[in-house]
């Protein structure tokens, strides 16, 4: 059941669980490497135009999604840029940072909610369990981020991320 994903929210935390075909030191690599990220993240009709990564505690990931699909709509040609902030990071294990809406220069967003979000790698007979836990501020600012699509744009991102895994296992 590689493409069963559970969301659910609990409290303050959006929580998300997906088992992945493939070993857990390519599933960390496709979440920490830049050439990774480019080639999954974000929901499907974006494509990462600017992706910077430096992957120790203390270090900033900057990116920008560009929406390139044309049956989008108003989104066709928006951009939306993301900074997160590396706090923990256990080879393989697990990475936390605060994830911010910001802008190209990297200015964190006032209007939108950061959260903290923590991922934890599990090995499971060859392939590998995701758990993520994305912690905002308030019950209110998490739910603000799910009324505005958060759960289709990860479903759709984790769902490149197993096409990824796919094409690269090759």
């Amino acid at each position: 059941m590689a493409n069963q994903m559970i969301m659910k929210v609990e409290g303050q935390e959006f929580v998300m669980e997906r088992v992945f075909n493939a070993p857990k030191e390519l599933v960390f690599k496709a979440f920490s490497e830049a050439e990774h990220l480019k080639q999954w993240w974000g929901p499907r009709g974006w494509t990462l135009t600017a992706c910077t990564i430096d992957f120790r505690p203390g270090g900033v990931w900057h990116y920008c999604m560009k929406c390139i699909d044309e049956n989008q709509g108003d989104f066709f040609g928006f951009e939306s840029w993301g900074k997160g902030i590396y706090g923990e990071i256990v080879e393989q294990e697990k990475i936390v940072y605060t994830d911010y809406f910001s802008d190209a220069e990297g200015n964190e967003s006032e209007d939108m909610p950061p959260s903290l979000i923590t991922l934890v790698f599990e090995e499971q007979d060859g392939k590998t369990k995701v758990l993520s836990r994305s912690r905002f501020h308030s019950a209110e600012a998490l739910q603000a981020s799910v009324e505005m699509g958060m759960e289709q744009g990860i479903r759709e991102t984790w769902d490149r991320l197993v096409e990824h895994l796919e094409a690269v296992q090759q």
